[in-house]
């Protein structure tokens, strides 16, 4: 008998623990998986200015590149509508499309300005500062504006 309870109890914990997943294919999975990979390429790039990383050329480049590809993708993933998901988004993304839009470009011009940044070589990881910045405000900007925290 007892074995049945715990086993009854172990089924529901697994349940309980499965309904609190995002489907990975579903607009919020998709946008979810984006955001998080840019956060930590930008963690990361942000990481060798300041010193918690060893700056490495080669990597900074290639993360650059990478952060400008990715940042011009999580936006196809909000849809016209809001969807009945729980999500860190405030309703004003749907309901003040234009200016969200706005902030996602003005992301996406900063990453490519960091990219254009790595086309100075050797890098001087001073000259960087500004550009990651830049990239970093514009993270900033919009999560005061459109994330619910």
């Amino acid at each position: 008998m007892k074995l049945k309870i715990v086993g009854v109890a172990l089924l529901a914990a697994v349940v309980l623990v499965g309904c609190d997943r995002v489907d990975p294919n579903s607009p919020l999975g998709k946008r979810t998986a984006i955001f998080k990979d840019m956060m930590k390429t930008s963690e990361d790039l942000g990481g060798m200015l300041r010193g918690r990383l060893v700056f490495n050329e080669a990597k900074f480049i290639e993360g650059a590149a990478h952060l400008d590809e990715i940042s011009r993708q999580p936006w196809q993933h909000f849809p016209q509508v809001k969807d009945n998901q729980d999500s860190s988004a405030r309703d004003d993304v749907w309901e003040r499309q234009e200016r969200f839009n706005e902030l996602a470009r003005a992301q996406e011009a900063a990453t490519a300005a960091l990219v254009a940044a790595t086309t100075q070589r050797p890098l001087d990881p001073a000259a960087l500062a500004s550009p990651v910045q830049r990239v970093e405000d514009a993270c900033e900007s919009c999560h005061k504006e459109f994330r619910a925290y």
